[in-house]
């Protein structure tokens, strides 16, 4: 199978081009870590899956849970739960870190959602003290042939600190 590079899907009426998809990515720190458990993420799933308008597909968790005591996880960057929840557009991923009260999530999808929102409800969850955060568009090559020629390329990422 050959991609047809003339047909560009991502091409608007008035001839400019609308982004493939978003990214946001957390980086939270002094985080409430009784909630780095399989029942508090899914419910954080569910109810950012319900914000976002995004539908759940699979969830899958890894975890120590069920690992012999001797081959757990030790150091504190590794100390933690981790799941995906596939969505019908893409994936959200979280990475729990219980020692040092940090969560890690990366939202991608092909579905627009506002990033504002999604950061609230994510640093609200887990009362999260301080963090970044970051959003780009996911670009198709109409938009960055686009946005090349305009010298716009820079506009497109944003953080967020608090």
């Amino acid at each position: 199978m050959t991609l047809d590079r003339n047909a560009d899907y991502f091409k608007n009426t008035d001839g400019t081009y609308q982004p493939y998809g978003m990214m946001l990515s957390l980086d939270m720190f002094q985080c409430d870590a009784s909630l780095f458990n399989r029942n508090s993420i899914e419910s954080f799933f569910d109810q950012l899956c319900t914000l976002t308008a995004m539908e759940p597909c699979e969830l899958h968790f890894w975890d120590d849970l069920e690992t012999p005591e001797e081959e757990k996880q030790t150091l504190p960057h590794t100390v933690g739960t981790s799941a995906v929840q596939f969505i019908l557009t893409s994936n959200m991923v979280i990475h729990t870190l219980d020692r040092l009260e940090s969560v890690y999530i990366d939202c991608f999808t092909c579905k627009a959602f506002d990033p504002n929102n999604a950061l609230e409800f994510c640093r609200d969850w887990f009362r999260s003290g301080s963090g970044r955060a970051v959003y780009m568009e996911r670009f198709s090559e109409g938009l960055l042939r686009q946005r090349q020629e305009t010298d716009s390329l820079a506009r497109d990422l944003k953080t967020w600190d608090w």
